[in-house]
């Protein structure tokens, strides 16, 4: 490769990272800081936890639409849209005075974020074909260790404020937006040749919800996304009531975001040759053991976590590689994306709440944590069809 492709690639890794830290942080910020929006709007506890559940159903109405939007202005125009929506809805959220803001910022942001998880994964086929999943590890990684670092700073920053109205907004706005400008800056001067040549030529893509290969592609998506919104969710409070204090769960939260960011960086080693075949369908054999020794001895929690967390970046990373895999292009691979997402935010959305209705009605975790089983068993056997050699929209 000469100097000056050298010098593309690593502009277009930098940038990828870049924009890939914005994907997170506007969500996983706001739960810290949930008990501070409340006292300071009057919006019950209660109704602001559905601010999440708003931003997963934005991602599974708006998929299937953003496969469209990025034939129209290119992938790489698309993209710098939805990141600058992304830092508009971060800025509508911390307006002060009614908490009408808050809802309409959140809106805008999942209608961002949908259209950059959608096309994030086809612009990682189409400019790293032969690195797919190593990219897709770096990028699942950075997904994740920008969340978890968010989440952690989201009560320092709040508490700099000796106003507790403009802590939570100060937080929510830097967490979010810090780095908006480099991103969107790095992200132009990378994809702005291709955002003037782009055209709205290509095939229609509707045949991909008629596709068999497809739907195990979101299949796999769905059952994954619904363990880790399940996990991320519940393993504080479960933690605490094994008896550990609030500070050691949350300690547990981190140590089960960390190892997810140690398996996401094993991706690219193990969907290698014959792994891109078995990976996905034997993957799911680290959760259950971690789930099963929640079952079996619950006061190890601290331990159970590593496992799982193992697993659920693992299983982020091969689901998205797959997203890529499964398709002979990056259009190809745009709109699976698009579809699987769909279905899977779909899924993942009920995931949490149908686990605390059962663990409300039955007070055990133990049976709520049946509902982890069926889904990674599931993941194991829909696995083992979504890792063959074939191909989307071949028929």
């Amino acid at each position: 490769m000469s100097d000056t492709g050298s010098r593309r690639a690593v502009a277009a890794i930098i940038a990828l990272c870049l924009v890939a830290t914005l994907m997170r942080p506007a969500v996983t910020a706001v739960g810290p800081v949930i008990d501070r929006i409340s006292a300071d709007t009057g919006v019950p506890l209660a109704l602001l936890g559905s601010l999440s559940t708003i931003v997963l159903i934005t991602w599974a109405i708006v998929s299937p639409f953003a496969h469209g939007f990025g034939r129209r202005l290119g992938l790489g125009g698309a993209v710098l849209v939805a990141m600058g929506l992304v830092a508009a809805g971060v800025l509508v959220r911390s307006i002060p005075g009614s908490s009408v803001w808050l809802w309409i910022g959140t809106a805008l942001i999942g209608v961002a974020l949908a259209v950059g998880n959608v096309l994030l994964p086809a612009v990682i086929k189409r400019d790293f074909p032969l690195r797919v999943p190593m990219m897709m590890g770096v990028y699942s990684a950075i997904l994740g260790g920008a969340g978890a670092g968010a989440s952690g700073l989201a009560v320092p920053i709040a508490d700099l404020s000796g106003d507790a109205a403009a802590g939570w907004r100060l937080a929510l706005l830097v967490t979010g937006a810090a780095l908006a400008p480099f991103a969107l800056f790095a992200w132009w001067r990378v994809t702005r040749h291709e955002r003037q040549a782009a055209t709205a030529s290509g095939a229609g893509r509707l045949g991909i919800w008629r596709d068999p290969v497809a739907w195990q592609v979101a299949a796999y998506m769905g059952v994954q996304s619904t363990t880790f919104y399940v996990l991320v969710t519940w393993i504080a409070t479960m933690s605490v009531d094994t008896g550990r204090s609030a500070a050691l769960a949350g300690v547990d939260v981190m140590v089960y975001q960390i190892f997810s960011l140690v398996g996401a960086l094993t991706v690219a080693l193990l969907m290698r040759g014959r792994g891109s075949r078995m990976t996905p369908g034997m993957l799911p054999v680290l959760g259950l053991i971690g789930i099963a020794g929640l079952m079996v001895w619950p006061d190890g929690i601290g331990l159970w976590v590593v496992p799982l967390g193992v697993f659920s970046g693992l299983s982020l990373g091969v689901s998205l590689t797959l997203m890529a895999d499964r398709a002979r292009d990056h259009t190809a691979s745009s709109a699976l994306s698009g579809m699987s997402q769909s279905v899977g935010y779909t899924i993942a959305a009920i995931g949490p709440a149908l686990f605390g209705a059962v663990h409300a009605l039955t007070g055990s975790w133990t049976i709520s944590l049946v509902i982890l089983l069926v889904s990674m068993t599931l993941q194991g056997v829909v696995g083992f069809f979504a890792g063959r050699d074939r191909f989307v929209l071949e028929r």
